[in-house]
């Protein structure tokens, strides 16, 4: 099943709400509203039947009295030629009076009441009665000091009558105006959410790799964080497509010699018939493939850094414990290169925020790079201390240098030394990819007293 499009949710939602609302309203309003009706005609039987009280007076008690064998009857109002109507209706057949003795006769009555059976109610009471087919409302008025009771009723049919117009009243605008509402509410809803429909037509247009941000003109508040969160989100995209094409031109292009030379030591040690020439041959093809692991490593290494792969939870990392195991994982170059390393100031838990994998790939390098480029019997040394919150990490070597001018090229990839020793370019751009994931800094400066070059890092301590 196809879910509710976000329009049609929202116009479901509203014009839900407007009708829990509405709708209870529209009820409490016609229920308070009949009563005040309900209350309105209880006062007008009341004043019908203080008006009788007067005109009885002026009559005569005795006189009424006089009669009363008789039973005086007033006509109803139903057959008048005078009757009263009120927008086509009338409504004087539904009123009445009732006028007793103190023993209950009938000394005076309307036809449409006189059967309404006395019922001996107190002074100024009201009270429903049922007479044949209909009900009445009875106000009770008594003349105590004449010994007269006077009754004054209205037929329901009339407030019956009030109630389904109330009803009407109140229940048809909301039963036509909820549709038109649903209507009204679809209709601004569709244009309130125009931005969408914008976004979705710039996604549409967007040509892929295009590195140009989106932008909607006159884009809602509400639309910016969404707006600025996809271009980011789209950057990275793009950014990371970036990285995998570079990546596989770097393969590409750094692996192809490693590969080719292997296969032409391997085909010349098959074609040799010498035995010599043939060991020769697989030494020079087993060198190649040396070379060719670590160039991949470094490869994949660089790739693992630029792809984010230690972006995740930071740790405290102890440069001192990071030193001792560095120092371990390449203790066969250190012991087959004819290189001493020197440990000329190393302070204790010196701790950093950062990835543990990174650090070590930056100091592995440093130290390789050292080792790579100081020829046999030469000397490198290596610091950490703590100065001014700031870690600083040092690597020292007499080894040829770089000149001044090309220190900040060899940050690049693939960028070489004029002695390259084997080199290929990639670890200077690890160390520098690794300290900007700590925001650290990375400088290439003169060894003091003599050649060499002198790295130093620079890391924020761990809080």
């Amino acid at each position: 099943m196809k879910p509710a499009s976000l329009r049609k949710r929202l116009t479901w939602l509203i014009v839900l709400v407007l009708a829990a609302v509405l709708l209870p309203l529209g009820v409490l309003s016609a229920q308070r509203t009949q009563e005040e009706v309900d209350e309105l005609s209880d006062g007008r039987l009341a004043q019908a039947a203080r008006t009788l009280e007067v005109l009885v007076g002026r009559i005569g008690v005795e006189q009424l009295r006089t009669q009363r064998g008789a039973r005086l009857l007033v006509p109803s109002f139903s057959n008048h030629p005078q009757e009263v109507t009120v927008q086509g209706r009338t409504f004087e057949s539904e009123v009445g009076f009732q006028v007793f003795d103190s023993d209950g006769t009938v000394l005076l009555a309307t036809e449409n009441l006189s059967d309404v059976p006395h019922t001996h109610a107190p002074d100024g009471a009201f009270e429903d009665i049922s007479s044949g087919k209909h009900e009445w409302r009875v106000f009770t008025l008594i003349m105590e000091d004449q010994g007269i009771v006077i009754r004054a009723g209205e037929r329901y049919d009339s407030r019956h009558e009030i109630t389904r117009a109330l009803w009407i009243e109140h229940g048809l605008p909301t039963l036509i105006g909820l549709p038109l509402l649903a209507l009204l509410v679809g209709w601004a809803i569709r244009r309130g959410l125009a931005p969408l429909k914008m976004l979705e037509r710039a996604l549409s247009r967007r040509e892929p790799g295009s590195h140009e941000p989106i932008h909607l003109a006159d884009a809602p508040s509400e639309l910016e964080p969404v707006l600025a969160a996809l271009n980011e989100q789209i950057d990275r995209l793009e950014r990371a497509l970036d990285r995998e094409r570079r990546f596989s031109a770097d393969v590409a292009h750094e692996l192809r010699t490693p590969l080719a030379s292997t296969m032409i030591n391997l085909e010349d040690a098959m074609a040799s018939a010498r035995p010599d020439d043939t060991q020769t041959a697989l030494e020079a093809a087993r060198e190649c493939l040396v070379s060719l692991a670590r160039r991949t490593e470094q490869l994949l290494a660089l790739a693992r850094l630029e792809a984010g792969v230690a972006s995740g939870p930071r740790a405290r990392v102890d440069l001192g414990e990071l030193v001792q195991e560095t120092i371990d994982e390449l203790s066969p170059v250190i012991e087959g290169g004819g290189v001493e390393l020197g440990i000329r100031d190393l302070h204790e838990h010196v701790y950093v925020e950062g990835y543990a994998v990174a650090l070590g790939a930056l100091l592995r390098n440093l130290l390789e790079n050292a080792f790579r480029h100081v020829p046999r019997g030469g000397h490198v040394e290596l610091s950490v201390t703590e100065v001014d919150g700031v870690a600083v990490m040092e690597v020292v070597d007499d080894g040829p240098g770089i000149p001044v001018e090309r220190r900040t090229a060899m940050f690049s990839r693939f960028e070489r030394g004029v002695d390259t020793q084997g080199g290929y370019g990639l670890g200077l751009s690890i160390v520098q990819r690794a300290a900007e994931l700590h925001g650290a800094t990375v400088e290439l400066l003169d060894r003091e007293g003599g050649t060499g070059l002198r790295a130093v890092v620079r890391i924020p301590l761990a809080s």
